[in-house]
């Protein structure tokens, strides 16, 4: 088996993987790509089409973890588990819990703030660059309050948001049904006017991806073993029809997703990585009900209305990677959406996908422990889309030896 060479092995082609690919090409680089799926159709494909840059709130906070219990163990929450995983996800959980007390949670959206600044810019710079500027809707997100109570607990919580540079306006009812008649009614609303949204994300991923293979070369193949050598790093593997893949890069970078504990692991790093699983339903039509992204939040989804369709996507469920999609959570989605549109009919499609989560809701960006010959990307839980330009950049930069941000330490590796 002849070995193949690269400087810089990219693991992934989520959209992580891809733009971060596209940043190292664009700079010279020799980029090789490793990925047994369609590059972008995973994680990348299947979410809310939201450039988030309000998205500061982390999944843990004190409310989440007074609640947790009923949240974990009721199959209807925006919130669940798999029983059959609760064992695994122990350690998780109790990491989990820690960083939702108070001093953590504030810490967490500190942090996720300074990550999140000039999101917006530099997803119109990348559209731009994969001709797909064409495919953003600059017609902002908004946030759904079925009654007066929801809308003051909201009021109080945006405050916050602000304080920590997030744009966003409390909109009555009446305004809401203003912005967006085809809605019922609402007590009110919170709208981040700077969002952007992704008209179609799969359409998006698969012209990023053009844009970046290009340049870079693509091993259809799943990475099993690490291995580090004076000269680089080894990545040994199978082809997706079942043969041996071996290829010796001098520099890699992991950004699997869901699937880079065990790979992180072999490069001297344990994080405590695990998995939620999301869920969108579709409804194909040529007018969507609504013209931006709206989340319901006591259901814990969004309605999406994108090109051709409406897609409804969201809430978290713990459950690992080998389990079979639930249809419990699919119909829950399904109820939802009927709940605010009683004439939907059955769902188009529906759709299921791992999303990489990490207790505190920050990624793991930056060089191994065992030395800077591997780098981390990946961990970025509903928020990776959002980052993946910010994210490309900060890994250039640190293959480069350029100067580091300072929001950088707290997505070291090295934080756990």
């Amino acid at each position: 088996m002849a070995r193949l060479t690269t400087d810089i092995a990219v693991i992934g082609a989520g959209v992580i993987g891809l733009t971060i690919a596209a940043r190292l090409s664009a700079e010279g680089r020799e980029v090789t790509l490793i990925e047994p799926g369609d590059p972008g159709m995973g994680a990348s494909y299947g979410n809310a089409g939201t450039i988030a840059d309000y998205a500061v709130a982390p999944v843990g906070t004190p409310d989440v973890l007074k609640s947790l219990p009923s949240l974990l163990f009721n199959r209807n929450s925006p919130l669940a588990i798999r029983h059959s995983t609760l064992p695994s996800l122990m350690p998780w959980l109790w990491k989990f819990a820690r960083q939702s007390l108070p001093k953590a949670a504030a810490r967490n959206a500190q942090n996720i703030a300074a990550l999140l600044q000039g999101a917006n810019p530099a997803w119109k710079t990348l559209a731009s660059e994969a001709g797909a500027a064409d495919l953003l809707r600059p017609r902002g997100c908004l946030y759904l309050y079925r009654d007066q109570a929801q809308f003051d607990a909201a009021s109080r919580e945006m405050a916050g948001r602000r304080e920590l540079g997030v744009q966003a306006e409390m909109l009555s009812g009446g305004q809401l049904a203003g912005l967006e008649p085809g809605l019922p009614f609402h007590a009110g609303a919170a709208f981040f006017p700077q969002a952007i949204f992704l008209s179609d994300p799969g359409l998006m991923m698969q012209r990023i991806a053009a844009m970046t293979l290009q340049h870079a070369r693509l091993i259809p193949a799943r990475i099993e073993r690490l291995t580090r050598q004076i000269t680089g790093v080894n990545l040994d593997g199978r082809s997706n029809e079942g043969r041996p893949v071996s290829l010796h890069a001098r520099k890699v970078v992991i950004a699997a997703g869901a699937h880079s504990r065990a790979l992180a692991l072999q490069a001297g790093d344990r994080i405590p990585l695990d998995t939620e699983r999301g869920y969108h339903v579709e409804w194909d039509m040529q007018t969507p009900p609504l013209s931006r992204p709206s989340c319901v939040t006591e259901r814990g989804f969004y309605l999406c209305p994108m090109q051709g369709r409406l897609r409804v996507a969201g809430t978290v469920e713990l459950g690992g990677l080998q389990l079979p999609p639930s249809p419990h959570r699919i119909a829950k989605l399904v109820e939802g959406a009927r709940s605010l549109f009683p004439d939907l009919p059955e769902p188009s499609r529906s759709w299921m996908g791992f999303r990489p989560s990490l207790p505190d809701s920050l990624p793991v960006i930056g060089p191994s422990r065992g030395g800077a010959d591997v780098l981390h990307a990946f961990g970025h839980g509903h928020i990776g889309v959002t980052l993946a330009p910010k994210t490309a950049q900060l890994i250039a930069d640190l293959i480069a030896g350029r100067p580091q941000p300072p929001e950088l330490a707290a997505v070291l590796p090295s934080r756990f």
